[in-house]
């Protein structure tokens, strides 16, 4: 699987992909068909034959629509069809096709709702501005209703480039898209607008992509499968990584997650530098993970002197004056973990911590801590996540991994991993502090941080699939292992 096969396209570019595509001699017409077919597959696969409205725009997925209705019509349901605008005014392929159907052609009206199935073909994931006059008044009143409905594409009024809701949008039970998903089909709040998304194969040649310069892409184990570290006979336990894991003097749990978590992760050796006050906590507590003393910075940059150090992990529950600990991190040029408040520490002063970034780092805020080291600015980009990660990896040098049922990953270079993988049983204390103990654990076995994230995040979140409701943060690390050995047998 590669990053092609997984790639996320922008609008722009999936109407560049149509256009290859029909250059290459695939006729508009022909790709039109396929895609009301795949649409009209997937409802048969879903539902039986009933009432059905089709909701045509003006564009080309009202061309979809007419065909859905008629396919429709044949596979035995009773079909309406409302179209926005006149025929007359229809691409030349959408024309072609509303010639084809043979029933007559009404104005979107809230008497359509009278229907089993509503097919929302009005605006596909290009639509760039909010829904208006009849469309809106529609989108309005299904909305009111609890009628199933699937949308062509992506819903009517959900940006194709962003996941946000122009202004008004009409949730949809099934998402029937094409050829690749498009950015805004995997982030929130698109995604849930979306509700079952189905992604369909209509004839687009692969080729299509050639010319498109593709940095966006949904994580898949393909794409880092083959960088996973590989235990090996001869190997001891410093030649698969030693893990440093900074703990703090109150909240201890959070950094015996991490050190757990790192451990489980493949890393031969874990060890918590911990206050001595607290060190008889860790030390009862860890039989795998060794804990020594360290009261202060100084006492953390003695200690990091040890090049069998491969990684560290800074911030979880470390509590204040942690800054010093995470420059001292920085400062080896080695791998480095920085979450919680070795973020938050920074954020009066954030390029303090980015000029300190010279070796691979990995950042892994929420969206709280991701506002305050990385604060918006008023380019109207405030609510779209990837540009927002994007933008602060440039800023900072380090792997952003901005954490939520849609993780994005970010590399300096403009590349983005989203993550899809996510459970919301996650959504729970001290699940983000194992994250960060996997991607430390990666990094101390030699993985690029880059894949390392991603990775460690897609584990995560299939780790939350599996354990399901009633899941806390301790349940994580045991089902690491397994994860691991399923993926090194696939």
């Amino acid at each position: 699987m590669s990053f092609a096969d997984m790639a996320l396209l922008t609008c722009r570019q999936m109407a560049a992909a149509d256009a290859a595509a029909v250059q290459a001699g695939i006729p508009e017409f022909e790709l039109m068909l396929n895609a009301g077919r795949a649409v009209t597959d997937a409802i048969n696969a879903r539902w039986k034959p009933g009432r059905a409205t089709v909701a045509c725009g003006p564009g080309n997925n009202g061309g979809d629509g007419f065909v859905i209705a008629r396919l429709l019509q044949e596979s035995g349901w009773a079909v309406r069809l409302a179209l926005l605008g006149h025929v007359s005014n229809l691409p030349p392929a959408a024309c072609a096709h509303a010639g084809q159907w043979t029933g007559p052609v009404e104005a979107l009206d809230r008497s359509l709702l009278q229907a089993d199935l509503v097919v929302d073909a009005l605006f596909g994931a290009g639509l760039s501005r909010p829904l208006e006059g009849d469309a809106a008044r529609w989108a309005s009143a299904l909305t009111e209703t609890s009628i199933p409905v699937c949308a062509v594409d992506i819903p009517s009024g959900v940006s194709g480039d962003t996941g946000q809701a122009l202004g008004l949008a009409a949730r949809a039970d099934l998402t029937v898209t094409f050829f690749r998903k498009k950015i805004g089909h995997v982030l929130s709040p698109g995604r849930q607008f979306c509700g079952e998304l189905v992604l369909a194969d209509i004839g687009i040649p692969a080729a299509s992509l050639a010319d498109l310069d593709l940095s966006v892409a949904e994580n898949h184990p393909g794409l880092w499968r083959s960088s996973l570290p590989q235990a090996m006979v001869d190997q001891h336990k410093y030649h698969r990584g030693h893990v440093l894991v900074r703990g703090g003097d109150t909240l201890t749990g959070a950094a015996r997650l991490s050190a757990l978590a790192a451990a489980r992760t493949g890393a031969g050796l874990v060890t918590i530098a911990a206050p001595s006050a607290a060190w008889p906590v860790y030390a009862a507590s860890l039989l795998s993970i060794m804990v020594q003393r360290c009261d202060d910075a100084s006492t953390w940059s003695t200690q990091l002197e040890d090049a069998r150090i491969n990684s560290m992990v800074v911030g979880p529950g470390a509590g204040q004056d942690v800054a010093a600990y995470a420059l001292a991190a920085l400062g080896t040029a080695r791998p480095v973990v920085l979450d919680a408040d070795a973020l938050t520490a920074f954020a009066d002063q954030p390029h303090r911590l980015f000029d300190a970034i010279k070796g691979p780092c990995v950042l892994t805020p929420h969206t709280g801590e991701f506002n305050r080291l990385f604060p918006a600015k008023e380019d109207n980009l405030d609510s779209d996540k990837l540009v927002r990660t994007q933008r602060a990896a440039r800023q900072s040098g380090a792997i952003v991994t901005h954490k939520g049922s849609d993780t994005v990953i970010a590399h300096p270079d403009g590349r983005a991993i989203i993550n899809t993988s996510g459970h919301p049983a996650l959504a729970t204390a001290g699940t983000g502090d194992v994250l960060t103990g996997m991607i430390a654990g990666f990094l101390a076995q030699g993985m690029d941080a880059f894949a390392a994230a991603s990775a460690a995040c897609w584990l995560h979140g299939q780790a939350g699939s599996l354990s399901g409701l009633g899941l806390i943060a301790d349940d994580l690390p045991g089902l690491i292992p397994g994860l691991l050995q399923t993926l090194a047998h696939a």
